[in-house]
């Protein structure tokens, strides 16, 4: 709905590619002010990039106040940067592996939160009103659990419960913040480049197009849709949710063949 995020400013991180450039695109068209927030700058020129690395305290401390200064407000927070951690099992996860998904997966999402509460607090026309829109992105490993890629597992369960924790937060403190989680399937993004590497793009997308009841991968403008949806004010009365956009994955077993009785 071109213009329904008129005068609004979002923040995007991880913005420069994959569901974070969508998203951005799609919160752009409909009239908000977005800052991609990324170590990489975005290809399409889309909003205005700041470099941005979600791991440290002091540049979430920065993007705030660059964002604050210049754009004079914060509305829509996206946390959204992620790495898959490869597909390490519990025995042979190394603990490096470990902590570098936990400090962008999860506690860049913390930071993100927190330093997005700071600025949607000073949203009003005195500076002392709050309102706002969280959204992050879990996955569907964040619902689901398998035995391996652990690290990356892990670190989407903890943005599952934070986010519902950060919802709760805001309401107790009577802020007019909401927050939510989305939890994607596969999405054909740069996450998968080094499963395409190793099996070749058409086989490996085969492989996860099949592991949807939907019966295929999603493309990062469908996600984007939900998370523009939950930026907005059409999603009023939602937080503390977690959508699952997942081609149907969390939805239970297919029958692939019919049954027949013995």
């Amino acid at each position: 709905m071109s213009g329904e995020l008129s005068g609004q400013v979002a923040i995007v991180t991880g913005g420069a590619s994959g569901i974070g450039a969508a998203s951005a695109a799609l919160l752009a068209a409909a009239g908000a002010a977005v800052v991609v927030a990324d170590l990489n700058a975005a290809k399409d020129g889309i909003g205005r990039f700041v470099r941005h690395d979600v791991t440290a305290e002091e540049s979430w401390q920065a993007l705030l106040a660059d964002v604050l200064e210049r754009e004079g407000r914060l509305d829509i927070m996206i946390n959204n940067a992620g790495i898959s951690g490869g597909a390490g099992s519990v025995e042979s996860t190394d603990v490096e592996t470990w902590q570098r998904v936990q400090a962008v997966n999860a506690e860049g999402v913390f930071l993100g939160c927190k330093y997005a509460i700071q600025g949607m607090k000073r949203t009003g026309p005195d500076k002392s009103t709050s309102k706002g829109s969280i959204v992050n992105i879990s996955s569907v490993a964040g619902l689901q659990a398998g035995a391996g890629s652990i690290a990356y597992t892990a670190s989407k369960g903890a943005v599952r419960l934070l986010s519902k924790s950060v919802a709760l937060y805001c309401a107790e403190q009577k802020y007019d913040i909401r927050c939510n989680a989305v939890h994607p399937g596969g999405v054909d993004t740069p996450i998968f480049d080094l499963l395409w590497q190793f099996m070749g793009r058409d086989q490996g997308k085969a492989m996860i197009d099949k592991r949807h009841p939907i019966g295929r991968m999603a493309e990062p403008g469908e996600i984007g849709e939900v998370v523009l949806w939950l930026a907005s004010d059409r999603s009023s009365f939602v937080t503390g949710a977690e959508i699952a956009a997942d081609g149907g994955i969390t939805t239970g077993l297919m029958r692939r063949q019919p049954f027949v009785a013995s």
